[in-house]
């Protein structure tokens, strides 16, 4: 069966989560699911903390526990960015996974940390069976002609907006 494309895009609350969401059924049908941070550094995440529980769950992340600079990001912003890339080839090579989600892609690629390009070039690469999720703000209309699932999450209201903090369980 032909594996799937999906971007999970837009400024709305959501995309890791949706992402999170999709992998727990795969894991809940035996699958493998290798869940890969762009630009995400900390260990208190909770998808962080459950995939150490998750013996079919691979979790890995490819940035710092800080924010980027978009005019100006550091090259180890960009030198971790190409480290993700990496990553994912190596998975596509290995063909381990039944789902792959490589979380805040697209945002490191309108900080401009890889090219579109790059990112198109390495999609052909990937096991024909595999399904392969993009999260992230700011998708480029390449990818979204591409892909055979689109979905934009849209910003109505958000507590942060109120004043209120992330809490565990919630990051937002």
């Amino acid at each position: 069966m032909k594996g799937l494309l999906l971007v999970y895009t837009g400024n709305g609350k959501g995309k890791t989560t949706a992402a999170l969401g999709l992998s727990l059924r795969a894991l809940g049908h035996g699958q493998k699911v290798g869940f890969l941070q762009f630009m995400k550094g900390s260990r208190n995440y909770g998808e962080v903390k459950i995939s150490e529980k998750l013996s079919n769950l691979t979790l890995e992340q490819t940035g710092r526990d800080c924010f980027v600079s978009y005019e100006d990001p550091d090259p180890i912003d960009i030198a971790m960015a190409h480290e993700g890339l990496k990553i994912l080839s190596q998975w596509f090579e290995e063909d381990r996974f039944d789902l792959i989600v490589a979380d805040e892609l697209l945002v490191a690629l309108a900080f401009k940390l890889f090219s579109v390009q790059e990112v198109l070039e390495l999609i052909e690469k990937r096991p024909p069976r595999l399904n392969l999720v993009l999260t992230g703000r700011y998708a480029p209309e390449e990818i979204l002609e591409i892909a055979d699932t689109v979905t934009i999450m849209e910003e109505h209201r958000h507590a942060y907006q109120q004043g209120v903090e992330a809490k565990e369980g919630m990051e937002f």
